[in-house]
């Protein structure tokens, strides 16, 4: 349903980092850099965009404090969650829950989070049964 979104981070460098770490963990390689020159705004704005082949996840630099979401990364298997845990945990992000089952969902959903430096929720997720 979804082709792409975007989450907008006040500090660029830092949250670049996170989704760094949380994407090559995913194994999502960056696929799109860019400065929006465009932008009269604010015509140094950075973004970037990560995917399995294609710009999916965009990560775009605001001036104005972005309102927290959440969102869910699919994780090839449990070990992409763990991974995904580790890497993110590892570049400094607040953990937010530890990789395991979440049976309140259902009996296989199987996810991670921890927060990105704008407070986003960020989850990887992996929901079939091994």
């Amino acid at each position: 349903m979804i082709d792409h979104i975007s989450t907008y981070a006040m500090d660029y460098p830092k949250s670049r980092t996170f989704y760094d770490a949380a994407m090559e963990a995913l194994g999502y390689p960056i696929q799109m850099e860019m400065v929006t020159t465009w932008d009269e705004e604010f015509p140094e704005r950075r973004t970037c965009a990560w995917g399995p082949d294609r710009p999916v996840f965009w990560l775009i630099e605001t001036l104005v404090e972005p309102t927290p979401r959440h969102i869910a990364l699919a994780a090839a298997d449990r070990a992409g969650v763990d991974a995904f845990h580790t890497a993110v945990l590892g570049v400094s992000a607040p953990d937010h829950g530890a990789p395991g089952l979440r049976p309140i969902y259902h009996e296989n959903y199987y996810g991670a989070f921890a927060l990105d430096p704008d407070g986003n929720n960020v989850e990887a997720v992996y929901q079939l049964p091994v």
